[in-house]
């Protein structure tokens, strides 16, 4: 079943769902949290998909993860998010933002 005609069937299902009968109601909703369970997200060369899962066994984190913390750092060197640092002084250790500013060596 293809996703265009499983959201065909969802669509089907919304527009008479007083006739549906509870046991075909249960099938949709099991295929579309299956599906959602399953979305692929980035398509990656294989290369890469490799690297990554290899770093992240590594680590003992998931690829998800190491997407997203490489991710942030990336933004945060790159001065599109606001950098995190460990508040040593505080009881948590929560990180406080800052903003990354750019110094001259010259």
């Amino acid at each position: 079943m293809t996703r265009g005609s499983f959201a065909e069937d969802l669509e089907s299902a919304a527009e008479r769902i007083a006739d549906m009968p509870r046991a075909d109601l249960q099938i949709v909703l099991r295929r579309a949290a299956l599906m959602l369970r399953n979305v692929g997200g980035v398509p990656l060369e294989p290369a890469t998909a490799d690297a990554l899962d290899s770093i992240a066994a590594e680590m003992k984190i998931g690829r998800p993860e190491l997407i997203q913390i490489n991710l942030r750092e990336w933004l945060e060197a790159n001065a599109y998010l606001p950098f995190r640092t460990i508040d040593e002084e505080s009881e948590t250790g929560a990180p406080k933002q800052g903003l990354l500013v750019p110094t001259s060596n010259g």
